[in-house]
Parts: structure tokens; sequence; C-alpha cells
């Protein structure tokens, strides 16, 4: 946090299938793996396209959530669905060490393109809804502090949560 990159808006990508893209989605993989990651947006490496990755088989920091598949999502365009917000813990590799009580919307309808440029269109709700949303934000310059409501909510994952070797998003 306070790189000036984190408050840009990111450009939408015109070609798909290429080398170029192909080798950001390995840098993004592979930095998202190594930190323990359930997603993480291109400009969150320093590169300012509308490009996230996302998803998780199980996570110890979040263990009643449900597995997110792994997605590669471009150019993404999010529509809540309803008025409906849950509150949920969030921490972030641009933000290291806090979390955060954030509200986002429960129910979303996601859309965007894969890698190759395949049509996606999905409709989710829960922790799939808080992943993409977060990561989405990213393109828009927006790091999750800025949508807490309330920022008692906010602190060091130490102190609100002792004991615990929490990783951030």
């Amino acid at each position: 946090m306070g790189d000036p990159r984190l408050w840009e808006t990111s450009a939408e990508v015109d070609a798909f299938n290429t080398p170029e893209l192909h080798g950001l989605l390995q840098d993004m993989q592979d930095t998202m793996a190594a930190l323990n990651g359930a997603g993480l947006a291109a400009p969150q490496i320093g590169v300012p396209l509308r490009v996230v990755i996302f998803g998780l088989d199980h996570s110890a920091r979040y263990p009643d959530a449900l597995p997110v598949p792994r997605t590669v999502l471009i150019n993404p365009v999010l529509q809540p669905i309803g008025d409906l917000q849950d509150e949920g813990w969030e921490g972030c590799l641009s933000v290291p060490g806090l979390r955060g009580l954030v509200p986002r919307y429960s129910h979303l309808r996601y859309r965007g393109f894969d890698q190759f440029g395949k049509p996606i269109d999905r409709t989710v709700e829960g922790f799939h809804a808080r992943v993409v949303q977060h990561e989405v934000d990213h393109l828009d310059g927006i790091l999750f502090p800025l949508r807490i409501a309330d920022l008692r909510n906010l602190g060091f994952q130490d102190v609100l949560f002792p004991g615990q070797a929490l990783q951030d998003d």
C-alpha cells in the first residue's frame, strides 16, 4: 500500500492467447502459489491490465469456505444480484499484516474472458463472490481498507487473531 500503481484503473486486455499474456499469467500463478493466496490481480505485480486469477480447494484461513474453482478472469464485469451484503474478514498481499471486516455483495454475476478469449459467465455467492469482488477492486484502484464501514474493524492480524499464522490474500 502506498505504491501509486495500486490506485490506478487498469487497461483492458485487447489480445488473447499471446505469449505476453501467458507469461503474465504464469508470473501471477507463481506469485499466488508462493504466498498461498486465494487470488491475485495483475496490478499487484506492477502490470496495469484487467486480469485477475483466483481459486482454492481448501484454506486454513477460511476453513468454512467452499472451494472456488481456479479461474483466469480477464476484462471482468460484475453485477450484484440483489442488495444483500455480508461482512467478512479480508487480508491482502498489497496490505501485508492487516485484516479488515469488509462488506461485500452476497450474490454476484460476473462475466469476462479466459486467457484464450473464451467467454466466462458465472453466478456465484458467498466466499466465491467475495474473492471475485476483492480481486476486481484492484483493477479499479481500490484496496480493501477503502471498503471497511467502521475502521475499528481494521487491525493487525497478530492482534486480531493472536496465535494464528495467517497469510494474506
